[in-house]
């Protein structure tokens, strides 16, 4: 049986390089190349936290501007972006262009992780669950390799060679977008279209911000990826400091969660299409919230390796559902607006995780501040079970 590469597989190919190649600039290149050209700790953290705020600024409008022009017009612009930002890297001399790097850079990110989804949303009614979540492992994938590749193409104190690679796998995340199939033909020009109909989708916009199961869910997504935040940015620490871990032994962690993400989110997505959405969502919350709870008081390896990855399980769990159910209870021409909306939300989630716990750490304790993030998780799978019941999905996802 010869496989066809199909436009689908070409979105996944064009999501896994582009993450890839997104991951590669800053993951473990950017605090390095930062610390090279001697900017402070303080100024990193503005620089690392600039190409999220842009996803979450950016992510609304470009889900919007999808529903009016076409998903394939705003996927090549993104793809634009990733084809020429990581060259910029090469003539950063100080900390205030760096930060206008990675907003550019950003903005690729912001754009293409909403509109992907639509694609998706667009093309399968039928196993919309198990398709997103092939489309999410594809870029998990990317995501995982990339610090290896990276890693492996500094030397010292010169980024140029992994910097120039990054610029290849973004002319190849564009050449990919390329080959997606082009929709209907579009004569009129972007001023054009968004100015004629710009009332329709100011009211798509507001249906969104006014559908009560939407923000249920894109905060079940903000919750889960707020406990991703906390237990990526400070259990490597807390191993380290406490449990007195090896940096190789902390990393082999962190690799068997997102390979447990990346292996089972198809899954979780087909139980989803065939169980409800609400369940498997409620399900993955209770999990991670339980998870980041515990996983202090472990201090045998093999057990933290099998906390661990069940936190993986549960953040596949819950994002495989989660995407899906938004596209479920959007109506068709504002389905990009939608998912914009939860790429938003997300990124609120997840760059307030880590400053949240930080602060809680500093103030009391590791397990207090863990403690705080699970219970986060479980509060929100409350919140999100009392809007689901009362809400009324378009589609057969009603149980609860």
């Amino acid at each position: 049986m010869k496989f066809k590469l199909t436009p689908f597989w070409v979105l996944c190919l064009t999501g896994g390089v582009a993450i890839f190649s997104s991951t590669m600039a800053k993951n473990p290149a950017l605090p390095l190349y930062v610390k090279s050209l001697g900017i402070s700790d303080t100024a990193l953290g503005f620089i690392a936290a600039s190409s999220t705020i842009v996803g979450i600024l950016a992510s609304l409008p470009a889900g919007a501007i999808s529903d009016a022009i076409g998903r394939r017009r705003v996927v090549l612009f993104a793809a634009v972006i990733f084809a020429t930002a990581p060259f910029l890297y090469l003539f950063v001399h100080n900390a205030g262009m760096l930060v206008l790097v990675r907003i550019y850079h950003g903005l690729a990110t912001a754009i293409l992780g909403p509109v992907a989804l639509a694609i998706v949303a667009d093309t399968f009614d039928k196993g919309r669950g198990e398709r997103m979540g092939w489309y999410s492992s594809a870029t998990l994938v990317g995501r995982f390799l990339a610090p290896f590749a990276g890693g492996l193409l500094i030397f010292g104190n010169d980024f140029h060679l992994v910097y120039l690679a990054d610029g290849v796998a973004g002319i190849i995340t564009l050449l990919l977008a390329i080959r997606l199939p082009k929709e209907q033909k579009i004569t009129a020009g972007v001023g054009d279209i968004l100015g004629k109909n710009w009332r329709k989708y100011t009211k798509e916009i507001s249906f969104v911000f006014r559908h009560k199961g939407i923000l249920a869910t894109s905060g079940a997504e903000a919750a889960q990826y707020f406990g991703y935040g906390c237990l990526e940015t400070f259990l490597p620490v807390y191993l380290s400091e406490k449990l007195g871990f090896a940096a190789w032994q902390i990393g082999l962690l962190f690799t068997a969660q997102i390979v447990v993400t990346a292996f089972t989110k198809p899954i979780m997505g087909r139980l989803s299409d065939r169980y409800g959405r609400t369940r498997t969502i409620i399900a993955g919350l209770v999990l991670g919230g339980a998870i980041i709870i515990l996983i202090l008081s472990a201090s045998n390896y093999l057990l933290l390796l099998t906390l661990i990855a069940l936190s993986g399980l549960g953040l596949a769990i819950v994002t495989s559902s989660t995407s899906a159910l938004v596209a479920d209870l959007a109506r068709e021409e504002g389905r990009g607006s939608a998912l914009g909306v939860m790429s938003g939300i997300m990124d609120i989630g997840q760059s307030s995780g880590p400053i949240l716990t930080g602060i809680l750490i500093g103030t009391f304790s590791f397990a207090v501040a863990f403690t705080t993030a699970g219970l986060v998780l479980i509060t929100m799978s409350l919140v999100f079970w009392a809007v689901m019941r009362v809400s009324k999905p378009r589609t057969q996802d009603t149980a609860v």
